[in-house]
């Protein structure tokens, strides 16, 4: 029996051993938009929380558009010339208004991987388009500290200052945020570098709040509603002559395992999120009686699996229903090889110090060294079962600072892990960290 992965552009083909039986788990069928454009069109005129967006932007001269970076798979080309139109048709000048890539820490895009992101060359022909730079000061606004836990907030000045100012996403599963999408845009997308090495430090991620598809009490989505409610705040305190619109806005979507468009919301930012986050929760959540001996999963293929930081995301996505000492497996093209280098100098120090060493060191730090947050996530994970790896993408120095087991045969491994326990309970995540399974027994 075959199963197809998401592995890269190409897909991976897993073969199961004879004799074995594994449990697929994939979204239930989402009822796609029939006509994406007229949902989308509909969308602005009947908004979450706010007038119709033609009349938001009416006596607003500028407006800026945040969008996710080319790690998340967002439909780009549907969204974003329409919502420009719309804001012309508001009285918005084409030339004021600007795209910034919600890049946070990661690295811009540029050249044709920018061209690649935006999917539509009259958008790179007509607008502005911006990468957020998180270590430039100068770049931002300091907006405050937060009340709940003091993180200092600074944010894009493009985005903060401009009259009108929207967030795009794709709402998903997300390991640490619950949900991505919505005000996650905002922060740590285009937040300044201390705050996202505060809301990512240690203390963050081991509070067990901070995990996929939960919002209650975690402390990400906490600090990231208070950054969106003391942004709409600023706005309201120097808004001037009062062009400013008074509330951040946000324009989601959701994607079947397909990557077609199953919802639209739009409005303001923190409402208009919720709505598409009820709707993904419904079929990203699945329900699994008890734990299995062996879980294949992976990083969902491109563009997210281009490095081996967002691999981790589908090792955190599986880890609830491993057996304890079982075998997690993960397939992630690495094409880009392991990511920034401040990642690999935490993988580095991983695997001189081992798990124990590593987690008392950065638990006593206020702020986190970048993208370390990534490799405590992993531990996670490691702390249950057994992690092989296959990525072909990697180099044999660069697998050697993965901290776990490389293969450079999937199929292998798992017949392999098969002849060892010809009982094992398997269960297959082609889509990976975009399906959330959660057991209903408390049994091992």
């Amino acid at each position: 029996m075959g199963i197809e992965l998401h592995y890269g552009k190409n897909g991976y083909s897993l073969n199961l051993p004879k004799g074995c039986d594994a449990t697929i788990l994939r979204k239930p069928q989402m009822p796609l938009l029939e006509d994406p454009i007229a949902s989308l069109t509909d969308s602005f005129q009947n908004c979450n929380g706010t007038p119709p967006l033609a009349e938001c932007a009416k006596g607003c001269s500028s407006a800026c558009i945040a969008i996710c970076d080319i790690t998340r798979p967002v439909p780009h080309s549907l969204l974003l010339r329409p919502l420009v139109q719309q804001l012309e048709s508001g009285g918005i000048p084409r030339d004021r208004i600007s795209i910034v890539v919600a890049t946070g820490l990661h690295r811009p895009n540029e050249g044709e991987e920018l061209a690649e992101l935006i999917g539509d060359e009259w958008v790179l022909d007509n607008i502005t388009i911006y990468n957020h730079d998180a270590r430039c000061d100068a770049e931002h606004v300091w907006l405050g500290k937060t009340a709940t836990r003091e993180t200092v907030v600074s944010l894009d000045r493009r985005f903060v200052e401009a009259d009108l100012r929207i967030a795009t996403g794709l709402v998903e599963p997300h390991f640490m945020a619950g949900y991505s999408g919505g005000r996650k845009v905002v922060a740590p997308g285009l937040a300044h570098a201390e705050t996202i090495t505060t809301f990512h430090s240690a203390r963050f991620m081991a509070d067990p709040a901070t995990r996929n598809c939960n919002l209650l009490r975690n402390p990400l989505h906490e600090e990231q509603l208070q950054i969106i409610r003391m942004l709409d705040a600023w706005t309201q305190n120097n808004g001037g002559s009062g062009s400013r619109f008074k509330h951040t806005l946000g324009l989601n979507t959701v994607l079947d395992e397909h990557r077609s468009v199953a919802r639209i919301t739009f409005g303001e930012i923190i409402s208009s999120h919720q709505e598409a986050v009820e709707f993904t929760t419904t079929y990203c959540e699945l329900p699994v009686d008890k734990p299995f001996d062996i879980v294949v999963s992976t990083a969902a293929g491109y563009p997210l699996d281009k490095t081996y930081y967002q691999t981790v995301k589908g090792m955190v996505g599986a880890m609830e229903i491993l057996r304890p000492d079982g075998d997690l497996i993960i397939a992630s093209e690495c094409s880009e090889g392991m990511g920034s280098p401040e990642y690999v100098e935490a993988q580095r120090r991983l695997v001189s110090q081992g798990p124990e060493a590593f987690l008392q060191e950065i638990l006593q730090k206020p702020h986190a060294d970048i993208d370390e947050w990534q490799t405590q996530m992993q531990l996670k994970a490691q702390a249950i079962g057994r992690v092989h790896l296959y990525a072909s993408g990697l180099s044999s120095e660069e697998q050697a600072l993965t901290g776990v087991h490389c293969t450079h045969d999937l199929n292998r491994t798992l017949a392999d892990l098969c002849q060892s326990n010809p009982q094992a309970r398997i269960a297959v995540f082609p889509e990976g960290p975009y399906v959330v399974p959660r057991l209903t027994s408390a049994v091992i």
